[in-house]
């Protein structure tokens, strides 16, 4: 009889120890410590209750990894915007210089070519102040000859130093308030270039070529 009651006891106890290890893991399961909601599903519905759908520390960390991917996605478009605004920028900035170049050559171009007609214009203007000091000083010499000594001279030259030379005989006489002689050196020339001169003079060239 006695050996009948302690059998019993132990199987209390044992029933005992298995229902408070069920009930420890139902607490944590439902608290979410574990997971064992599957197994204790039943057991769940069967008390009408509901399991701890909390997230935990373990079921947080791929939650926490999919923020930083995102945060990291996120990153990564920022700095590919950013990019592309910088490519944009050197981009004009390449344009803008590429610009300032061409305008800068079509500057030194138009001042060359502003040097070159400048100095084109003072050989001319230094050609025609050369010339002109020479036709005067001829127009002076052969004013001190004998007519005919100059017009023997004057034979010698094209029709255009002629012309240069009557004109500016004529101005130096009218500036000393003197007679000019280019009367009489025509007078001493042969008719025919007397004529041509003096028609070429009428005309007025504009050469003094």
């Amino acid at each position: 009889m006695a050996r009948i009651k302690g059998l019993g006891k132990s199987i209390v106890l044992l029933f005992l120890i298995v229902f408070m290890i069920l009930g420890g893991l139902l607490w944590f399961d439902y608290l979410g410590i574990i997971n064992a909601k599957k197994t204790f599903a039943p057991v769940y519905r069967l008390f009408g209750l509901q399991t701890q759908t909390s997230v935990t520390a373990t079921s947080a960390k791929p939650l926490e990894a999919n923020l930083d991917d995102d945060r990291l996605a996120k990153r990564l478009e920022a700095l590919e915007i950013r990019q592309q605004e910088l490519d944009k920028r050197e981009t004009d900035i390449l344009r803008t210089e590429n610009a300032n170049e061409a305008i800068a050559k079509e500057l030194e171009d138009r001042q060359k070519s502003q040097e070159e007609r400048e100095k084109t214009f003072n050989n001319e203007v230094k050609k025609y102040d050369d010339r002109n000091s020479n036709i005067e000083q001829i127009s002076t010499y052969l004013t001190s000859m004998p007519p005919k000594t100059a017009v023997e001279q004057l034979m010698g030259m094209d029709d255009q130093d002629v012309i240069d030379i009557f004109r500016k005989t004529d101005a130096l006489a009218v500036a000393a308030k003197t007679t000019s002689m280019t009367s009489v050196w025509l007078m001493y020339m042969p008719a025919e270039r007397a004529a041509v001169i003096q028609r070429k003079m009428a005309n007025k060239p504009e050469t003094l070529d």
